[in-house]
């Protein structure tokens, strides 16, 4: 089996983390001598915008929630920058992070910076699926017009939810159904990531279902 390239990489905190919200082994791995650079939190996009970015780095990451990394780098500027790439780990409301890590590559960037950037991650443990720069990318942009679409045949009073749920389990072998899964982890959450996604796309499978309103309104007090 071919060993992961590792190159050096420092983490600029700035916020707190959704992908890395507990030590892991890419935090541990982080040299702060190093010129690669991962920006971590929810604030990694700011962060990156205000720092002095070392232009020779082989690699700059900067972590994502569901916008595009687009939106912290400008892809009109003279001299656009081609080391820069995206990263966000699939993690579903408060459920512990997956495994995966979304690689987000921009029309420019480089082969180099994305093997780099790559075989970090990789060394840590961590599984890489490489993708374009989308709202939500490739796990959201599948999962969420499936679960809206159990929520609203909840709505419509199609079958019980422990009946829709029982019966996706066993006719198609997953291991949770939806609606347990999304209370499970947090409806709230699921329409947070949902109305973005409807703002961004202005497609209706992505608009949130009501029992995710109703959940994010009781979240927020209402």
């Amino acid at each position: 089996m071919e060993t992961p390239m590792q190159t050096p990489y420092c983490i600029i905190s700035s916020g707190i983390s959704r992908s890395f919200p507990v030590d892991h082994s890419f935090i541990a791995q982080a040299d702060s001598d190093a010129i690669a650079t991962v920006y971590l939190g929810a604030q990694a996009g700011a962060a990156y915008r205000s720092s002095p970015t070392v232009t020779d780095a082989v690699f700059i990451a900067i972590e994502l929630d569901i916008e595009c990394l687009g939106v912290h780098v400008d892809t009109n500027a003279p001299a656009v920058r081609t080391n820069v790439v995206g990263i966000a780990r699939f993690r579903l409301g408060d459920a512990e992070p997956s495994n995966l890590i979304e690689l987000v590559r921009l029309p420019q960037t480089s082969p180099v910076a994305l093997a780099a950037a790559k075989g970090a991650l990789e060394a840590a443990g961590l599984v890489v699926a490489v993708c374009g720069d989308f709202p939500g990318r490739i796990v959201n942009r599948l999962v969420r017009p499936y679960y809206n679409a159990a929520l609203r045949r909840l709505d419509e009073q199609l079958a019980s939810a422990e009946d829709m749920d029982m019966t996706l389990r066993l006719g198609l072998g997953y291991p949770e159904g939806p609606i347990a899964l999304l209370k499970r982890t947090g409806l709230a959450d699921h329409c947070r990531v949902s109305e973005q996604l409807y703002q961004a796309l202005r497609q209706e499978p992505y608009a949130p279902a009501r029992a995710a309103q109703m959940a994010m309104a009781h979240s927020q007090g209402d």
